[in-house]
């Protein structure tokens, strides 16, 4: 079960940018993210690099988290998040990211975000 303070650390590394960091340092080896009702990424390395990719594409990225809610070892976030892309085109993701947590550390995240404003 996460403590606050290590929930926080999280969301103030995704806040910064260091969002392949974020993963490399709160995931399990075993993590898996989900995307709305699609098949799950699995594998600390495999989600990095996705992320990596994701990231390669943008030219900004603004990352905020509205609110969080612990209960035991599960997490819930509201996620603000406006990526620019190398052509100039920002998305605006408005999403909840469902976590469960093992130890200190993410092993499974689902996010839920308006499914006609799909993730660059």
């Amino acid at each position: 079960m996460p403590t606050r303070e290590r929930l926080n650390e999280f969301i103030a590394a995704v806040e910064s940018g260091d969002h392949a960091g974020a993963i490399e340092r709160y995931y399990t080896e075993d993590s898996s993210m989900q995307e709305n009702g699609a098949t799950p990424r699995v594998g600390r390395d495999v989600l990095v690099a996705h992320e990596r990719a994701v990231l390669a594409r943008m030219s900004h990225v603004y990352s905020k988290a509205v609110s969080s809610v612990m209960e035991d070892d599960r997490v819930a976030i509201h996620w603000i998040f406006e990526l620019t892309d190398k052509s100039g085109k920002v998305h605006r993701i408005d999403e909840v990211a469902l976590q469960g947590w093992r130890g200190d550390r993410i092993f499974r995240e689902r996010f839920f975000y308006d499914p006609s404003r799909p993730k660059p």
